[in-house]
């Protein structure tokens, strides 16, 4: 048999076109060692991978076996970014990266972060198709979206009540992890500071702090009582976070209060995840989370994130529930010796205190009208450095102290001596470091006019509205004395003046005319000028001293004013 000839060998590849398959291998090498998928899409919309993780199988293209596009698998917070990203990389030509959530295959309600790195491939100026890459981001996003929440946070530490802390919280996490986010404040039982269940009933403070993301219909005004549902009686009871999850807004109902429930359905809610906000093993708070829209439910990274943000506010929580009820007691202090002053005979006397609203700034502004036995009657404003709870103890032993002193010597004692008296014994007993004070002795004239002997330590003026006058203050002559607990051993002044029926005396505490920045001599003409309208002179003195803490706002420091009219 003839021999059959040998099988033509294949030429020997150029060198040109070594290099190219060497450059080839090398790339499909780089990919399929790479942690990322890298893929390309046709304007269709049609993915195809040209390299899989070492988790994935199969080796082949893949494509959606519905018609469904592929940027519905991306999360409905992350599409409209995406579709910019995308279009602007078109327009200009230029590769373009996002982080977004994109649906895991095997839970239509289960999203994962992924960075996407992409580009168009162009002729021209007409895109061919795309090519990118796509790795998990989850980690990445978790650590980064825990930094920026903290970073937000920064100012918790200083709020000045739980509500303004909580605000922070709420603004942290709205829009990022979830549509709306409430917190609800609980009531405490009696004075204590912290919260605690009524019968297995929990009630908020009358407090709600909430964030809503744009389009999301904020939550109604809580009603006076209002009690909290069984699944949130039942997180704080066992105090772990519980998640609802339920068809886009159709809440179950025996499940959620009543108010809670027509606000979710409103809302076009699909999940409600409840939080107790706990602080050293008391619920101080309820947080309660929702998404909204028709958004998908939480993942677990979310809800990991926003316990972790709500746990590091323990701290400045605890700080600010233990300001809190420094405060309450300050304040229950100070109001239990402001008492209503005493019914006068041709005279008309009014009082009213009001604390600042910075919780610091309490404790040491106080007033006080004594009738003596001699039918004068004494009028003293005070002011003692400080706004804390020293201070309201302090201002509770000088307002006792002075009383005692006044009392004593009712008769023969002008109100100077009073306050030197007053003066030797805070400092031998270092009371307080500083006080300002204006004590004022009056008595009734048979003519039916008031004589009234003054002396200022240290304090803003009295001011004189007369019936038929302008205001003016009330000046010491030679200048008003120091304040109490500065200057051992000295003689105080006193002045005197006569008060005419409808003529108002007006002492108060700095409060009412400072303004921070601001000279105090521009609120002291201000106060004159009010208070020399014709429609407020005709006021009864009570109502006179209402319109002046009415005029109020965001006040820095707590006000006392008393004032006496005669008749």
């Amino acid at each position: 048999m003839p021999e059959s000839s040998p099988a033509p060998e294949d030429p020997a590849p150029s060198p040109a076109d070594a290099d190219r398959l060497r450059a080839l291998r090398r790339f499909e090498t780089l990919l399929a060692a790479s942690q990322q998928v890298v893929w390309k899409q046709n304007l269709d919309g049609e993915l195809s991978l040209l390299s899989l993780t070492p988790d994935d199988l199969g080796g082949r293209p893949w494509r959606h076996e519905s018609r469904q596009a592929w940027i519905e698998f991306v999360h409905p917070k992350d599409r409209a970014r995406l579709d910019s990203e995308m279009e602007a990389a078109k327009s200009g030509g230029s590769p373009f990266t996002a982080v977004v959530r994109v649906r895991e295959a095997d839970s239509p309600d289960v999203y994962r972060h992924v960075r996407i790195s992409a580009a168009p491939v162009l002729d021209g100026d007409t895109v061919l198709e795309w090519v990118g890459t796509t790795r998990d981001a989850e980690e990445e996003w978790r650590v980064r979206t825990r930094d920026r929440l903290l970073a937000r946070m920064a100012q918790a530490p200083t709020a000045r009540d739980l509500s303004e802390a909580f605000s922070v919280t709420s603004a942290a996490v709205v829009p990022e992890l979830f549509d709306a986010l409430a917190v609800f404040l609980l009531r405490p039982p009696g004075d204590s500071a912290f919260p605690s269940r009524h019968a297995g009933r929990y009630t908020t403070a009358g407090g709600r702090t909430s964030v809503t993301a744009p389009g999301v219909p904020p939550p109604p005004p809580l009603p006076e009582g209002f009690e909290l549902g069984p699944l949130a009686r039942q997180a704080l009871d066992e105090g772990r976070t519980r998640l609802l999850t339920f068809p886009e807004g159709r809440p179950p109902g025996d499940l959620v209060s009543g108010l809670s429930g027509t606000w979710l359905e409103r809302a076009g809610a699909t999940s409600l995840a409840l939080i107790p906000v706990v602080v050293d093993g008391e619920p101080v708070a309820l947080a309660s989370a929702a998404t909204c829209r028709g958004n998908p439910p939480p993942s677990s990274a979310d809800l990991a994130l926003l316990e972790e943000v709500l746990e590091r506010m323990s701290g400045p929580l605890r700080r600010t529930i233990e300001h809190q009820s420094v405060r309450a007691t300050a304040l229950a202090l100070q109001r239990s010796l402001l008492i209503p002053p005493p019914t006068v005979t041709g005279g008309e006397v009014a009082a009213s205190y009001r604390p600042a609203s910075s919780t610091a700034e309490i404790g040491g502004d106080w007033y006080d009208a004594l009738g003596l036995s001699d039918g004068a009657l004494a009028l003293t404003i005070g002011d003692i450095a400080g706004h804390d709870l020293v201070a309201a103890t302090a201002m509770s032993q000088l307002h006792g102290m002075l009383r005692g002193i006044i009392f004593d010597r009712a008769a023969g004692q002008r109100p100077g001596e009073s306050l030197s008296r007053l003066d030797t014994v805070a400092q031998g007993l270092e009371i307080a470091p500083l006080v300002t004070a204006v004590h004022v002795v009056l008595r009734r004239k048979p003519s039916g006019h008031w004589s009234a002997v003054l002396s200022n330590a240290g304090h803003p003026p009295p001011l004189l509205i007369p019936a038929t006058a302008p205001a003016r203050y009330l000046s010491t002559p030679g200048g008003a004395d120091p304040p109490l607990c500065v200057a051992p051993g000295l003689a105080r002044t006193d002045w005197s003046l006569d008060l005419a029926p409808g003529d108002t005396l007006l002492l108060y505490t700095d409060g009412l005319v400072e303004v921070p920045g601001e000279d105090i001599a521009d609120g002291l003409d201000r106060l004159a000028r009010h208070m020399d309208r014709a429609s407020l002179r005709a006021l009864p003195l009570a109502a006179v001293i209402d319109d002046l803490l009415s005029r109020l706002e965001n006040q820095s420091d707590d006000v006392a004013i008393i004032g006496f009219r005669g008749s």
